[in-house]
């Protein structure tokens, strides 16, 4: 049985220069970090005496006899992808709710990846789960998602994301200090609007028409530069604040998807009570609500939006992780020369009969 434990995370500054439609003509750059709230995946291999071969419990409970059969689309690729024949069981639980803006589709995609590898035997880089993440939900599932999720999910950290014309995003840490870094989580709420989206869905209500929003996209690559620099500098971080607003208006100006009452309406409370900046995370329509503010308003802003969930959070640096593995459980197989199918032997680590019976 193996179990991995992948982070959600929280964008900053760029998101929309990830896309491989703009990217690969201009560059892009995103800011984000993970933060500690989890995908976790438990896999193993399952034994043969169940009617079906394959089992993936999510929202929903699959039991299939094929790969072709799995309806969960990344669940299906990544084990064709990786080309496992065996009975397979997969369980999935998540510390936040999908759908809301923090990469979880991508954390799924990845952990799933770094999981299965493990079940083979194979540890595997973080460059290589990026790598082959964007390879299965962009040019296999061909959703339209972009390419931070899967490398900031991946690698983990404070990271400045940067995608050239050609090639795999460059992940880099941030250089700052940890007592900023400290300030900045600080600063940071994180409220659930309650309104689930799909994220292709409003990503596609601009992805679609990407060149037409070059003004929006290079004022969005700008103020991830400037950001880097604030943080890096001995300014007040309430500039980082402001800049989150002037990156959440360029957002909003991106297609009508993106925002709507109910969230203008959370952002206008936060602000009035002492917020100077914030922004919905992911492609925007719902999900989670980044704020900005100094911790002196932190009460007041929460006691204004007491009807929405607050999630306190810190930033995490571990990246995509195997956390439990034993794979003793691997050495139970169907004798190939029982003639009922039904006789069995028991095989030690080495694969060597260790034992057989009726």
């Amino acid at each position: 049985m193996i179990i991995s434990r992948t982070p959600f995370r929280v964008s900053f500054f760029g998101g929309g220069t990830d896309y491989p439609g703009w990217y690969r003509e201009n560059g892009g750059a995103v800011l984000a970090t993970t933060i500690d709230k989890y995908c976790y995946l438990t896999c193993r291999y399952l034994p043969p005496f169940f009617e079906h071969k394959i089992r993936i419990i999510y929202s929903q409970i699959e039991n299939c006899m094929t790969v072709d059969e799995i309806r969960h689309p990344s669940a299906r690729e990544v084990i064709r992808f990786l080309g496992i024949e065996r009975g397979l069981e997969i369980h999935h639980d998540a510390d936040l709710p999908a759908r809301s803006g923090l990469g979880s589709s991508s954390a799924f995609t990845v952990g799933l990846l770094h999981a299965l590898y493990a079940l083979q035997g194979r540890m595997v880089g973080k460059h290589e789960l990026t790598r082959e993440a964007i390879h299965i939900e962009q040019e296999v599932l061909r959703e339209t998602v972009g390419s931070q999720d899967q490398a900031s999910t991946a690698h983990g950290g404070f990271n400045l994301i940067s995608f050239p014309r050609s090639g795999d995003p460059v992940v880099a840490a941030v250089p700052v200090g940890a007592t900023r870094v400290r300030e900045l989580e600080d600063h940071l709420m994180l409220f659930y609007t309650g309104i689930r989206r799909t994220a292709e869905t409003v990503a596609k209500s601009y992805v679609d028409d990407i060149k037409s929003k070059q003004r929006q996209l290079r004022l969005m690559k700008d103020l991830t530069d400037e950001a880097v620099t604030i943080l890096n500098s001995g300014v007040d971080l309430k500039a980082f604040g402001f800049l989150l607003h002037e990156a959440w208006e360029a957002k909003r100006s991106l297609s009508s998807h993106v925002s709507n009452s109910d969230v203008d309406d959370i952002y206008d409370i936060a602000c009035l009570n002492g917020a100077t900046g914030g922004k919905l995370l992911g492609a925007g329509g719902g999900g989670f609500f980044l704020v900005f503010a100094p911790p002196e308003y932190h009460h007041a802003i929460r006691k204004a939006l007491h009807q929405l969930v607050f999630v306190p959070f810190r930033f995490e640096f571990g990246g995509s992780q195997v956390i439990f593995m034993d794979r003793e459980q691997d050495y139970l197989e169907i004798d190939p020369d029982a003639a009922t199918g039904r006789r069995f032997r028991e095989l030690d680590p080495d694969g060597d009969p260790a034992a057989e019976g009726h």
